[in-house]
């Protein structure tokens, strides 16, 4: 266990010190903080659902603790019809090939 102090120290230091600062504030900024970092998720989560063409309304799974892993980690894995869709074809060529077919 000695060869993974380094790293529980690495992971304290980056991910429970600033939580610590934060929870040991008055309870109103504590909750505040947690606040806009929920709201900031779903606004996140909503974009991007959108973007992939679902329902941001689906950023709602990620306020239950487990099953936000799980979402991101299955959505990463779907079609995204805005990638998977054939690149539209710049304007100059449309109208040089729309000239060519006149003459």
């Amino acid at each position: 266990m000695e060869m993974f102090d380094p790293v529980v120290g690495l992971l304290n230091a980056v991910y429970w010190q600033p939580w610590a600062a934060i929870m040991s504030s008055d309870p109103w900024t504590a909750n505040l903080v947690m606040a806009i970092l929920l709201m900031l998720k779903l606004i996140f989560g909503g974009w991007v659902l959108a973007k992939g063409g679902r329902s941001p309304l689906w950023a709602l799974v990620l306020l239950i603790n487990g099953a936000d892993i799980l979402a991101i980690w299955l959505y990463a894995y779907i079609r995204w019809p805005f990638v998977d869709r054939a690149p539209a074809r710049p304007a100059a060529e449309s109208t040089v090939a729309a000239d060519a077919g006149t003459d």
